[in-house]
């Protein structure tokens, strides 16, 4: 089994259910997720003109190789509507693989751990919460560590937590 940590993001929609039901479909694909992290809101980065966004961070397990784990996250973009029309846009869902164990990987398709989750709070804030101490594989720089250089962009924590007790029924 390997430990993944994947950033979601909504900022179109019910952001609320789109977060509770892309952790449900992941579930659903064989993600055993461990923990999540509470729901910031934050305001957009690199294309400012448009709705804040909730961010989370979830930390799971999976028997998947980076791949297949890709894919499977595309899945269940798509499923919630996700379309890619605005690079940095507005969208219903955003999932991203930050990290996968303590592995690198460079492909034309993935980049691991994320290659710009170093530079965002909405990033990292929630991943502070997770783990703190856990290092950057290529850097080994800590979560905790890479938060003190982005501390100027602008989350809001909201009380609300992303419901881990949703049933799963899996799919063949």
């Amino acid at each position: 089994m390997h430990t993944v940590y994947l950033s979601l993001g909504s900022n179109l929609g019910d952001r609320r259910r789109n977060l509770e039901e892309a952790i449900r479909l992941l579930r659903e694909r064989g993600l055993e997720v461990a923990r999540a992290s509470r729901v910031y809101e934050t305001e957009p980065q690199d294309v400012r003109e448009q709705p804040w966004f909730l961010n989370m961070v979830v930390e799971a397990e999976t028997r998947m190789f980076p791949l297949q784990l890709l894919h499977e996250i595309q899945r269940v973009e798509r499923r919630l509507g996700r379309r890619r029309v605005v690079a940095k846009g507005p969208r219903t869902i955003d999932i991203d693989i930050l990290l996968f164990g303590g592995s690198v990987v460079s492909t034309e398709e993935l980049v691991i751990p994320h290659p710009r989750m170093a530079a965002r709070r909405f990033v990292l804030e929630p991943l502070a919460e997770l783990a703190p101490a856990l290092r950057h594989p290529a850097t080994r720089e800590s979560v905790a560590e890479m938060l003190e250089h982005v501390r100027g962009q602008a989350v809001r924590v909201l009380e609300w937590r992303a419901s881990l007790a949703t049933p799963v029924f899996r799919t063949s």
